[in-house]
């Protein structure tokens, strides 16, 4: 081990001034030291030959704070020497820091978001991946073995999720955005409008719902947020500007009884009710935070929701055809009526 000139006298030697110091200073300036050892720590690991003046050189810091640092990363337990062939710092090759000290249920639930997040529609980073291969590469040979098997024995299949494959890097900008607190610029295309619109938006969240990722976002010089399907934005970057995100936003009022994404104006009370053989299938899925069960003599089950506007859940019901019934509201069993009346003419004979 490489010796490093003694420093006790330093720290018998506390001036007044540092006596006097508020306790939030200390806290900054160990906060400091503890990110300038990490840096230095960084440096001797890695490929580069680092001697004490070119460390002290790239920290912008007295040799001597270098000699210090390396006692602290000694005493930490980090295995540094110096190398004296080619004149610089090392780490010796077979050290590995201590595993974080995980559970086996801690272990299965890091492998289980490793499978689901390679889904397509949520594979939108390698984030659970790669912690999942740190975290081997670190631990025994026990908890490596858990989490490959873990691995191996679940997948995820056909989610029906959207595909995001090409959305990617949009999804990971709004999530940097959101951590930053910067503001959105894109080019947004709605089925609803002829032409793409250019957006500059203050994002607010960015959720997954039902089948898709969406940003819940304000645009610029408009007073509410809002939703926006990621997959539509043909360009998406992060601007400079900070963005402007009320700390009393909360994603359930916004979204409240909506059956999926969209909410309505307006709010019903529905009733379905589906038959002996559909019942068990029903049921077995919480549809919606509103969703209540009655069962019916003879099997059936009717479900009740109460759901701000009926534009999302009458495609659900259609799903059920021949096996649901809506009984209430007359507007919504209105609706079911003529979309599978539009279905029969469609599938009519010439």
């Amino acid at each position: 081990m490489h010796v490093v000139p003694s420093i006790k006298a330093e720290w018998c030697c506390v001036s007044k001034s540092r006596k006097s110091r508020s306790d939030a200073e200390r806290r900054l300036r160990q906060a400091s030291r503890h990110a300038r050892t990490v840096r230095l720590l960084r440096l001797i690991l890695g490929k580069s030959r680092w001697n004490a003046r070119d460390i002290a050189a790239e920290l912008e810091c007295a040799e001597r704070t270098v000699y210090r640092d390396l006692e602290v990363l000694e005493l930490a337990g980090v295995p540094w020497y110096y190398e004296d062939r080619e004149g610089c710092y090392r780490v010796r090759a077979d050290f590995r820091f201590p595993a974080v000290n995980l559970s086996q249920d801690e272990l299965l639930g890091q492998a289980t978001a490793t499978v689901i997040t390679k889904a397509v529609g949520l594979n939108v980073t390698p984030g659970a991946k790669g912690a999942t291969q740190r975290i081997a590469a670190v631990s025994g040979e026990q908890s490596a073995k858990l989490l490959e098997d873990a691995q191996q024995v679940m997948a995820v299949l056909d989610l029906k999720l959207a595909d995001h494959s090409r959305s990617n890097e949009a999804i990971r900008t709004v999530q940097w955005a959101l951590l930053q607190r910067k503001q959105l610029a894109g080019l947004y295309v709605s089925p609803y409008q002829r032409e793409p619109v250019k957006l500059t938006l203050h994002p607010y969240r960015l959720c997954l719902v039902q089948q898709a990722w969406y940003i819940i976002a304000r645009p610029e010089g408009e007073s509410a947020p809002k939703t926006y399907r990621v997959m539509r934005f043909k360009s998406l970057r992060m601007l400079d500007n900070p963005a402007t995100v009320p700390d009393a936003f909360d994603l359930k009022s916004y979204f409240g009884n909506a059956w999926a994404v969209y909410r309505g104006a307006e709010s019903f009370d529905v009733e379905v009710q589906f038959t002996a053989e559909a019942a068990p299938l029903v049921t077995e899925t919480t549809w919606h935070s509103t969703q209540t069960v009655k069962q019916l003599k003879g099997g059936g089950v009717t479900l009740g929701f109460t759901v701000d506007g009926l534009d999302e859940i009458v495609w659900w019901i259609l799903g059920w055809s021949g096996r649901a019934k809506v009984l209430k509201p007359q507007r919504l069993r209105t609706m079911v009526v003529e979309k599978i009346n539009e279905a029969l003419r469609l599938h009519a004979d010439e």
